[in-house]
């Protein structure tokens, strides 16, 4: 026979005082009552039990504490949007830039993870602006969805950013929702080489792993060094110049006495001038240890001739009209011209004078022979006050004397000499030249010095290796 369920009046109702405590307990420990809104009053009263109680009371707990969790991480509401100055236009919303955004952002942090194993921390230098624009609040839009496109058109795009960041190219933000992709100028020629290096690559196995050149000209072993020749080629970027640049920068430059083309780098200015820098019987020398014979005597045939003055920016130098010469070791020797350095080039027994006077001569056969007569201070010098008369006023222009020179007057009384064999004293500085240098020194005055050293204060080459070479001197 089944139990008769207890009657309903028994169980407890939502509006009635119910005994709560632990199942098993024997006497109750806690009175409470559930009170429902007024409008509720006339419902039938619905019996409950104590486990419906409980799971009633832990649903609402659980709700009460969602929404707690809730309103505490909610983000603060936006800030108030700013008022535009006057004339001022409302940017507008950039749909389509902001889907372009989103992908150049995906693709760009793929190139950057391609070229950080290589090039360390500069990939980290160029990741800044990126990740700066991404950040700013002017490109914080609202996102369209990008539609995923073939895969093999953004790894195009990957490769192309690849290209422009190892070139030195930079991803930058320039507006909400917008990203500027700034390449480098390169030459064509170095794109053109890495493009072939690239090629190669892949026909060979290498690392490049697509077919279409056009698609991957920089492959990743090759990008450092399309990158150093780019730096190499961009004029804002401090050269990095090799053998060849150098060699080319040399070529524009002209010689002088000093700074970049001064007398050491005079065999690098151009093919020509070789021998300044690698020849053997280089001028001018310490002239000392000489073997002293009897030389035979230096005939001078000058006289009186017309002349002009020319300052040709490396010094003052006379021509001469035809008609003078020397006679030695059965040769003769037209003069053409003489010059002055200062101070002496020749030293003579390490002694070196104030100015030198070089008396330029050639023969038939195109040999050259210089006259050397030393200048030191004392009194004025009638002939070289008459060529400091004739000075033009412009350089590289001549200016004719009107009265005739006679060259005779510049000679010293004791004409002894030194000769060797050497070169000129100028580039090309050619060899096989027959020097002879005049023993005694004639004066000039510290005036006439001074206005030369005006306009030259230095003009003399250093002194030569003698490299074992005979020197002979009268006796």
């Amino acid at each position: 026979m089944a139990k008769t369920p207890p009657p309903a009046a028994d169980a407890p109702v939502l509006d009635q005082v119910v005994e709560g405590g632990a199942e098993g307990d024997a006497a109750p420990k806690k009175k409470f009552a559930l009170k429902l809104p007024a409008f509720m009053a006339k419902l039938p009263k619905i019996p409950v039990s104590k486990k419906l109680l409980i799971i009633i009371g832990a649903s609402v707990l659980t709700v009460s504490g969602a929404g707690a969790a809730a309103l505490a991480f909610w983000p603060s509401a936006p800030a108030p949007e700013q008022k535009l100055a006057a004339g001022q236009k409302k940017p507008k919303k950039a749909k389509k830039a902001a889907a372009a955004a989103s992908a150049a952002s995906s693709a760009a942090s793929g190139a950057m993870a391609a070229s950080a194993a290589e090039e360390g921390h500069s990939a980290v230098a160029h990741a800044q602006p990126a990740s700066a624009a991404a950040s700013s609040p002017e490109s914080a839009v609202a996102q369209a969805p990008v539609a995923s496109g073939p895969e093999q058109a953004m790894d195009k795009l990957r490769r192309r950013l690849t290209e422009t960041l190892a070139t030195g190219g930079k991803l930058e933000g320039t507006g909400p929702g917008e990203m500027r992709l700034t390449a480098r100028q390169v030459d064509p020629h170095i794109v053109a080489a890495a493009r072939a290096q690239a090629h190669g690559e892949r026909q060979a196995g290498g690392p490049a792993e697509h077919a279409d050149a056009a698609d991957h000209p920089v492959a990743p072993a090759g990008r450092k060094t399309l990158l150093a020749k780019a730096e190499a080629a961009d004029p804002h970027v401090a050269p990095k110049a090799g053998k060849a640049q150098e060699h080319a920068a040399m070529q524009h430059l002209h010689w002088s006495y000093d700074g970049p083309g001064g007398p050491e780098s005079w065999g690098q200015l151009k093919p020509e001038f070789a021998k300044c820098s690698t020849g053997q019987r280089q001028s001018p020398i310490d002239i000392k240890d000489g073997i002293q014979v009897n030389l035979e005597p230096i005939r001078f045939d000058y006289k009186p001739t017309a002349f002009r003055v020319i300052d040709n920016g490396h010094t003052v130098q006379v021509n001469l009209a035809p008609g003078n010469a020397i006679e030695v070791n059965g040769r003769r020797f037209e003069l053409l011209q003489f010059h002055f350095h200062r101070p002496s080039e020749e030293r003579i027994d390490g002694k070196q004078f104030d100015m030198v006077a070089h008396l330029v001569h050639k023969d038939a056969d195109g040999k050259l022979a210089v006259v050397a007569v030393l200048l030191e201070r004392g009194s004025a010098h009638p002939l070289v006050q008459s060529v400091w008369n004739n000075l033009p006023l412009e350089q590289g222009e001549e200016q004719a004397a009107s009265a005739p020179m006679d060259l005779n007057t510049l000679l010293p009384a004791d004409r002894q000499y030194y000769t060797y064999m050497g070169s000129l004293t100028t580039p090309p500085c050619s060899e096989g030249v027959l020097w002879m240098v005049m023993k005694k020194p004639v004066n000039i005055a510290p005036e006439q010095i001074g206005i030369f050293a005006r306009m030259y204060p230095m003009n003399a080459r250093p002194i030569q290796s003698a490299a074992g070479r005979m020197i002979k001197e009268s006796h």
